[in-house]
């Protein structure tokens, strides 16, 4: 279902027939071979580098391969026209039947149109999100959240077997002070007046937590030493934090497969196991790191620590894993749980992160190498940041955290499916801004609003055909004589349509959910000007009055539109809406 795939395969094949015939030389190497549109749609439907690619190994002028293939091309009865441009660009022209069968293809195969076997019998683990569990998920989060779920959805969609984690940062020092904050609210709930020094928790929403640990063990705590109730009380307070998470992202639509916890790795053997296989591998050694570059902290001396030969693997500096103390250093639990990951069989690993961890890019690349044998790739995701706006100023306070905006502020304002598809409009690694007014604006302007737009429309198309008795149903539409399908602006959408399954196995291969909001964007804008043409061209109306059969034909093209979208926002995991109000 790539119209695009058949076409290379026809080249393919056909450029096998030249080498038969002697026309070409044989053992070409032909794997980088494309047919995708050309960049100037005056050009053509489609074009082909194969007579650029081959000229050299050939030994022959690229236009002499890109005529002798042109002349087979045209004998295929889905081209129309192969045209030799410049030195050998081979452009094509598909008939408009190829077309128009391409839109039946649609409404056959319905939200499957499109689906990939690209990741078929791979496993693929996409991590996201994994915010410490110290409060609720701000605007960072956000982003983050809508981004790796996103990439699960398209990937599964791609084919992959895709497992959605989440890694719980439960084992270091932040969590003894969240514990420590929610004492403080303990304390409170009993009446007492506290303050807050630096470096603790402050926000409102720890109140709650306070009062219920209050609930729980009613006056135990109070007046006892950190040592009896910081352990019970860190764990309650990351219990009831992530319930708090789990529902900020529910409210979001985000639904993790695992929650991994990183406190799970102490004291298991876990880390030790890890670090074995590396050390088995010779890449742990003792020894002293160079000072760090720029200007080297008054505190800091060369010291003798257990470090990870990260630098074997691609990276900058070999990486400490074991304190001079003896204790662990942040790197070292990670290690172990991307070995655990790589243990667990995965194809490929994903990792989402904030733009402030650029610096782990490398070590972990490294680790995972390292681990699997250079067989499991890592992909990390950086997220940019998030600017939000409201009535023309910076939007930064939220009274229930007290310092950030929180998702549930964002969702609140403006719904889970504006949230997502503007966290989308931005490639991962470009900064956003999210403007509470212009995103619920009903113009072109707001790409949530020109998409849904579209998809409504489709929906009063077939109400309306459907009032005139004509069966709309996919089965009945996709039989019809499709060929009143004529006319350039419909040609255009059709052809639009027919890029789907092909940029979705590009948009998965560079792991990569915002193209197909991009996609999206276009599709619905090339729908919109085909029905503004169609108030002064009658012809051009989806419903042609006292012709069933030529309406029948005619929204096959809106209904199409509408499959794709709908499969496009299920993997933004927006809802399409039938009437916008």
């Amino acid at each position: 279902m790539n119209l695009f795939s058949e076409v290379k395969d026809l080249v393919l094949t056909q450029l096998d027939a030249l080498v038969a015939e002697g026309k070409l030389p044989e053992g070409l190497d032909t794997k980088n071979v494309t047919v995708e549109p050309p960049r100037d749609a005056s050009h053509g439907d489609m074009a082909t580098n194969a007579a650029m690619v081959l000229a050299k190994p050939a030994k022959m002028k690229p236009r002499d391969i890109a005529e002798a293939l042109a002349e087979k091309l045209v004998a295929d009865p889905r081209v129309e026209e192969a045209g030799v441009a410049g030195p050998g660009f081979l452009n094509l022209t598909l008939t408009a039947a190829t077309w128009q069968a391409e839109v039946a293809q649609i409404l056959t195969h319905g939200r499957a149109y499109g689906r990939s076997g690209l990741g078929a019998g791979k496993k693929i683990n996409v991590e996201y999100v994994s915010a410490n569990p110290t409060g609720p998920m701000h605007v960072g989060h956000t982003r983050g959240a809508v981004f790796g779920d996103a990439l699960a959805s398209l990937l599964d969609y791609a084919g992959y077997e895709v497992t959605r984690e989440y890694y719980i940062n439960d084992g270091g020092g932040q969590v003894d002070t969240l514990a420590r904050s929610v004492y403080l609210r303990y304390l409170e709930a009993h009446g007492q007046e506290v303050s807050f020094p630096d470096g603790t928790y402050p926000g409102d929403y720890l109140i709650a937590v306070g009062e219920k640990l209050k609930d729980k063990v009613d006056e135990a705590y109070i007046g006892q030493p950190e040592e009896v109730w910081l352990e019970e009380v860190r764990e309650f307070a990351t219990e009831e934090m992530m319930a708090l998470i789990r529902e900020d992202l529910a409210a979001l639509g985000v639904r993790m497969d695992n929650f991994y916890s990183e406190k799970s790795l102490y004291g298991t053997g876990q880390i030790e196991k890890a670090l074995a296989d590396l050390k088995a591998k010779g890449l742990i050694y003792q020894g002293v790191l160079e000072p760090p570059k720029g200007k080297v902290p008054e505190d800091w001396e060369p010291r003798e620590q257990t470090l990870f030969k990260s630098t074997a693997h691609g990276d900058d500096v070999d990486r400490p894993v074991m304190k001079s103390d003896g204790s662990w250093t942040y790197f070292a639990p990670d290690i172990a749980y991307h070995y655990d990951k790589v243990s667990r069989g995965y194809d490929a690993l994903i990792d989402v992160f904030g733009a402030d961890h650029g610096g782990y890019v490398k070590r972990m690349k490294a680790a995972v190498a390292a681990l699997s044998g250079g067989t499991v790739p890592l992909d990390i995701k950086l997220i940019q940041l998030v600017k939000l706006w409201k009535d023309g100023a910076e939007f930064k306070m939220s009274k229930r955290a007290g310092t950030f905006v929180t998702l549930r502020d964002v969702v609140d304002q403006v719904g889970p499916d504006v949230t997502r598809f503007v966290m989308l409009t931005r490639k991962n690694d470009a900064p956003l801004d999210f403007d509470f007014d212009k995103v619920l604006e009903q113009s072109k302007d707001n790409p949530v609003f020109y998409v849904q737009y579209a998809y409504a429309r489709m929906s009063s198309v077939l109400n309306k055909a459907a009032a005139q008795g004509v069966d709309i149903s996919d089965a009945a539409i996709s039989r019809t004589d499709l060929s009143h399908l004529s006319d350039p602006a419909e040609l255009k959408v059709a052809k639009k349509l027919a890029e789907w399954p092909r940029l979705v196995e590009i948009a998965a291969r560079g792991n990569e959910p915002h193209r197909i909001a991009f996609y999206l964007y276009e599709l619905a804008g090339d729908f919109h000007a085909l029905w503004n043409r169609g108030n002064d061209q009658t012809e051009l109306r989806f419903i042609q009055d006292g012709d069933p059969q030529a309406t029948s034909a005619k929204i096959a093209l809106p209904r199409a539109v509408g499959v794709v979208i709908s499969a496009g926002l299920g993997i933004l995991g927006v809802t399409p809406l039938e009437e916008m109000r």
